[in-house]
């Protein structure tokens, strides 16, 4: 998967399709994440799966939960830890790795996290490698772990390209993470997002946020490990 770690890291060097910062990174966590750690479901050992640069993270780590964040990009990877480490939050780390392969990283990750959060990681796939990354968060969470996925719904973009994200029907969603994890519930949801203005391109036909962000049709996807 080299290739797509040059373009992953591409886009968070400021040298992909977009000028400045990506949508999906808007100074905080996702508004429907940032709503279950409100609510008090987020906790224990957290796994931050494709982190980024990792505002869930910190966030939970200002709240003093333990959390490791684990990214294909070196850059995020390195912003992540850079933010941490100037916002004194000893209890976050951050490692690059595969996702979709990774094998008990960091050591002693296997049948460790109590919470697993996918945020906007799961459509960002190639869709051959989501098998194996739902097999690896699997394997690193404890049992009775929670895992929470917010992905986008088909329908949030004109068309699905081969390079762009891979927006899912609640029905592939339910088949690919029941294959190894107990779904709780997959509601509607919105991803909030910075989206660039692109010459020529139509008007997303979607409601904005108070801070002018657009909120793209997603699920929030709740399940357990039995």
């Amino acid at each position: 998967m080299a290739s797509e770690l040059m373009d992953w890291d591409g886009i968070y060097r400021g040298q992909g399709a977009f000028e400045g910062p990506p949508p999906w990174n808007i100074g905080e966590p996702q508004p429907e994440l940032a709503a279950l750690i409100a609510a008090g479901k987020v906790g224990g050992e957290v796994l931050d799966a494709g982190c980024g640069v990792a505002e869930l993270s910190l966030t939970l780590a200002a709240h003093g939960i333990t959390v490791v964040g684990l990214d294909l990009s070196p850059t995020a990877v390195a912003a992540a830890t850079q933010a941490a480490q100037d916002r004194g939050l000893s209890t976050a780390s951050f490692y690059q790795a595969d996702i979709t392969s990774f094998d008990d990283y960091p050591p002693g990750s296997e049948g460790r996290f109590t919470t697993i959060v996918d945020s906007t990681l799961f459509h960002s796939l190639p869709i051959e490698g989501r098998d194996g990354y739902l097999r690896s968060v699997h394997k690193a969470a404890a049992p009775g772990a929670t895992y929470f996925v917010l992905v986008f719904a088909k329908g949030a973009f004109p068309a699905d390209g081969e390079d762009g994200p891979k927006p899912v029907d609640e029905e592939e969603l339910r088949a690919a993470v029941g294959r190894y994890w107990t779904i709780d519930e997959v509601r509607p949801a919105f991803i909030h997002a910075r989206m660039p203005a692109i010459p020529d391109a139509p008007e997303l036909p979607f409601d904005l946020d108070e801070e002018g962000r657009t909120k793209l049709p997603a699920f929030l996807l709740t399940a357990h490990k039995a």
